[in-house]
């Protein structure tokens, strides 16, 4: 390193006086003393930068929310993804299970929104049986589609979470958004081609959740692990 330094600070054909070479020594010694410092920054900035992925919860799926689990975390708005989430990607017509969730929670006064990257013509046709608002083109993971969604129908930051099955898209903004989330498994193994680079970035991304919250993992319900 006192090598590169003096290479730097002298220029062709000049000598080191004494009092050049004490201060080049020192320049290197300060030099090697803040390494573990900026290790340090760097390992800090990495974490800061992962956490704006981190879920507040991981669930396995969208229909294992509960009204009763909801409203024991203050929980009065749903803002959902659509494809992989509420719907399979390529089953614009939902199911049965569905149709049972959503009604549980009209029942108990819990309002879903979806919240969709897709175009206004795919999301209508998709959320039109179950008389659904919606946000299309959200722009996920950007904040815009969650806050149109708040201005538009009033809505409490602490009272709403976002779910949704990728962390590169709805995790994401709702981290941007101050609003809390939920991971959910996708429904279908397989994905629109849109999709497909995003699970490869997801991989690393989680491995590295996981490696800096050894908690997070995936659970039954809300109950097994307490929003933080």
């Amino acid at each position: 390193m006192a090598d590169q330094l003096w290479r730097k600070y002298l220029g062709k054909g000049q000598s080191l006086s004494v009092f050049r070479v004490v201060k080049l020594r020192r320049i290197a010694y300060n030099s090697m003393l803040d390494m573990p410092r900026m290790a340090k920054k760097r390992r800090g900035a990495v974490t800061r930068m992962v956490s704006q992925f981190k879920p507040t919860w991981m669930v396995k799926n969208i229909y294992d929310l509960t009204p009763a689990q909801l409203r024991a975390n203050g929980i009065k708005v749903i803002l959902t993804d659509l494809d992989n989430t509420l719907i399979a990607w390529n089953n614009p017509d939902g199911t049965p299970e569905l149709r049972h969730w959503l009604t549980l929670l009209e029942l108990a006064g819990i309002r879903v929104i979806v919240v969709s990257n897709n175009n206004r013509k795919r999301v209508d046709r998709a959320v039109a049986p179950f008389n659904l608002d919606y946000i299309h083109r959200a722009l996920k993971p950007l904040s815009w589609g969650i806050l149109r969604a708040l201005r538009r129908w009033h809505l409490n930051r602490d009272e709403v979470v976002m779910v949704g099955d990728q962390l590169l898209t709805d995790v994401w903004a709702a981290h941007h958004s101050g609003v809390r989330s939920v991971l959910v498994k996708p429904i279908l193994k397989s994905d629109a081609w849109v999709t497909k680079g995003n699970r490869l970035m997801e991989k690393v991304v989680m491995w590295r959740l996981r490696h800096n919250y050894p908690e997070l993992t995936w659970q039954e319900d809300l109950d097994e692990r307490k929003a933080h």
